[in-house]
């Protein structure tokens, strides 16, 4: 049976095309990407080895080993940290994440100029402030940031042309953040319930791309005040670990910072 090391090898071989590595295709290749014989090639290993690590028959692979492999993969150094975390993998101490320190929520709760927000690893929305409610939170499922992507279509027209880059940028977060800890039951329980629901989110998590976000530009059409690029900031939460502040903020001057304070004028109306 494979493990999370096993279906991390197998999925990033089959994003590797031949030629990227200097193989002729063939005509005959029947699966995407490089064959196991090809990666164990390339690594300098046994054919043998690398099918009983992709099996899950081989657990506990040296450094030098899970180099070679992210070498012959074309991994980024995220990809090649988050592959030696897997073949390392130890049992981690879950602590309670998802209780905010009332500092920090106090922290965020008081600004009213930038929208801002703390979520754990599993992109869980803990607490937010009244104007990142006005971006997003009205949103149905937003009390999770890839279940409010993938389980509600309305998260489409916000993101509209990009909503493609959004989800596949969450998930690759997700792989980041979860780390080698796949047996988190809130984890599981949430992958479960997006792949039986999106066959976006299935093929996404499937490739197993790994890219934590800690700076994005989000563009949104927002339905009061129209187009809105936010440039978020993620930072540690280091009261909690497991949880990150985000920050948004826009140019200033620009027509995004005006649409950003109409909102805010909105939300202030509101209240």
């Amino acid at each position: 049976m494979k493990g999370p090391l096993g279906e991390f090898l197998r999925a990033r071989r089959e994003l590797v095309c031949a030629d990227q590595v200097g193989m002729t295709a063939g005509d005959r290749r029947r699966t995407p990407g490089l064959r196991r014989d090809e990666v164990a090639m390339l690594a300098q290993v046994s054919v043998d080895y690398y099918i009983r690590l992709e099996q899950g028959r081989e657990r506990h692979p040296s450094d030098q080993v899970l180099d070679a492999l992210a070498q012959a993969l074309r991994l980024e150094p995220e990809a090649t940290e988050h592959l030696h975390r897997l073949a390392h993998a130890q049992a981690r101490k879950r602590g309670p994440v998802d209780q905010v320190d009332p500092n920090l929520l106090r922290l965020v709760q008081g600004w009213d100029h930038t929208p801002a927000f703390i979520v754990n690893r599993r992109c869980d929305v803990l607490a937010r402030n009244s104007l990142s409610e006005a971006v997003c939170g009205w949103l149905e499922h937003s009390d999770n940031l890839l279940r409010m992507i993938f389980l509600n279509p309305a998260s489409q027209e916000l993101l509209q042309t990009h909503w493609e880059q959004e989800a596949s940028s969450h998930v690759a977060h997700l792989h980041a953040m979860a780390g080698a800890d796949y047996d988190d039951p809130f984890l599981v329980e949430l992958v479960e319930e997006l792949s039986l629901v999106s066959g976006h989110f299935r093929r996404m998590w499937a490739r197993h791309d790994v890219r934590a976000r800690s700076r994005e530009t989000v563009r949104v059409h927002h339905p009061d005040v129209g187009e809105l690029t936010l440039r978020f900031e993620g930072f540690s939460a280091n009261s909690t670990p497991g949880q990150s502040l985000v920050i948004g903020h826009t140019d200033p001057g620009s027509p995004s910072a005006d649409a950003l304070a109409q909102l805010g004028r909105l939300t202030l109306n509101r209240s």
